[in-house]
């Protein structure tokens, strides 16, 4: 068999040497640091259940601390990533779930109708939105952005618009049938039209 068909290297040999040359490093900094700390008294020693306790905490204090900063980030980014997971979920979770720019205002409408008619408000309700955002892209006032989300929406239409709370309903409403598995009744549904109304009066 020639040399040829061995490795010369591997990325996993590579790995291993990367972390021992680290681990080493980081070894002789503590001990160049330990080195250059003052000698206590032996009076002063800390009781080694002492030590044991103050190195529970400080690992305590720190998983807390962890888990603080996750619950913020989720907090500030949890929306963007259901957003942008629903967005991924929507092309194949039903084919009533369809890109606004390829229908026009009036079959957005004629199919929320019909979806309201056959009892399906959910869908219904989202038709109704599909049809606000086309309406707005039309007018130029908030052009499709696919990242977009319904925040930013808001964001965007409060700056622009006199009146925001037809906008707030629908959204919030939008919200629901998007990120919760909460029922949207005929009410729901009357709610999103009286705003479309209010947003477009014919």
């Amino acid at each position: 068999m020639s040399t040829d068909a061995f490795e010369k290297t591997s990325w996993n040999w590579q790995l291993s040497q990367l972390q021992k040359q680290v681990g080493e490093w980081l070894e002789y900094q503590f001990s160049q640091f330990q080195s250059a700390l003052p000698q206590w008294p032996q009076e002063w020693a800390i009781s080694p259940w002492l030590g044991k306790l103050l190195n529970v905490l400080f690992w305590f204090s720190l998983g807390l601390l962890l888990v603080w900063v996750i619950w913020r980030l989720w907090r500030e980014f949890g929306p963007y990533v259901y957003s942008w997971l629903s967005r991924g979920g929507n092309h194949t979770r039903s084919k009533s779930q369809i890109n606004s720019s390829e229908l026009s205002i009036a079959s957005l409408l004629a199919r929320s109708q019909e979806l309201y008619h056959q009892g399906n408000y959910r869908e219904a309700c989202r038709y109704l939105y599909l049809a606000i955002l086309q309406r707005l892209h039309d007018a130029g006032v908030v052009p499709h952005k696919p990242s977009r989300t319904d925040g930013e929406y808001l964001q965007l239409l409060s700056s622009s618009v006199m009146s925001i709370q037809p906008y707030e309903t629908l959204i919030t409403i939008h919200e629901q049938l998007c990120f919760s598995d909460a029922e949207i009744l005929p009410e729901n549904y009357e709610q999103c039209q009286q705003a479309y109304r209010e947003i477009f009066p014919e």
